[in-house]
């Protein structure tokens, strides 16, 4: 088990299109979302059905660097606290600071991805947040 208060775990969740990406480059860490798993693995070609694996890819993914003892960010849309919890559970095992964050896309970005419109809205329908 991890202990420092040096090491953090930065979610970072928000709607295709949003900026995730940009915005997890430019902290300068190492980062994983579940695309990752398409680009490496799929020729970058999205599978609904290999949507679980792409996911468990990023966890693992997640959780191997943790456990080297960096800090890292998992960059993906996240739109349940269920998804976001599985992140903060991880990182509360292990005693690491964990950061959430939500990226809006107030800059009219699209979806580099080609998410349809129509997934995008039902995806918004679902974007749940908890404050505490």
């Amino acid at each position: 088990m991890i202990k420092s208060d040096e090491i953090i775990l930065y979610a970072i969740r928000g709607l295709p299109g949003s900026g995730k990406t940009s915005f997890a480059k430019s902290l300068n860490l190492n980062f994983y979302e579940a695309d990752q798993y398409f680009e490496k693995f799929n020729n970058n070609k999205f599978d609904y059905k290999l949507l679980k694996k792409a996911h468990q890819y990023c966890y693992e993914s997640v959780k191997q660097e943790l456990e080297r003892g960096k800090s890292t960010i998992v960059s993906n849309t996240m739109t349940t606290i269920d998804e976001v919890l599985e992140y903060q559970n991880l990182a509360n095992k292990m005693g690491i600071k964990f950061v959430s964050m939500i990226i809006e896309n107030r800059h009219k970005g699209n979806s580099s991805h080609k998410v349809p419109t129509s997934t995008i809205e039902n995806m918004k329908r679902r974007f749940d947040i908890k404050l505490k």
